[in-house]
């Protein structure tokens, strides 16, 4: 079964920056996406990036777009998102979730198939 194990949430000042390491295992296929995900106090989960294996196509929400970079390192199974020039609305739990097989549109929130537990990010002001 494919499992995913976030890390490197934390506390940062606005403007600092935090990467986020999603390391997954378990696929029986190299036809998966993975994509980051937050949910904040009383808000709905909403997508911020995904990355799809096969041909490293991503997709950005447009609130992180030019801030948060996603990137995999096929080698230690492992994906990360960079997120610089934090907000204090960027704080959330931030989750890792995998779409295998990957068709259709790019990680939607409703449609992915593994999940990790989440790791908190703080942004202070």
């Amino acid at each position: 079964e494919v499992q995913l194990v976030e890390s490197g949430g934390g506390l940062v000042q606005a403007g600092g920056s935090l990467r986020l390491s999603c390391a997954a295992s378990g696929f029986t296929s190299d036809d998966y996406a993975i994509g980051w995900f937050r949910q904040a106090p009383g808000k709905e989960r909403e997508g911020v990036s995904c990355i799809r294996n096969s041909d490293g196509r991503t997709s950005y929400s447009g609130s992180v777009k030019g801030r948060f970079t996603i990137s995999s390192d096929n080698r230690k199974n492992t994906v990360y998102l960079q997120m610089n020039s934090l907000k204090p609305e960027d704080t959330a739990v931030y989750y890792c979730a995998a779409d295998t097989p990957q068709y259709g549109p790019l990680c939607p929130v409703w449609g992915m198939d593994y999940w990790g537990k989440g790791t908190l990010v703080t942004v202070s002001s």
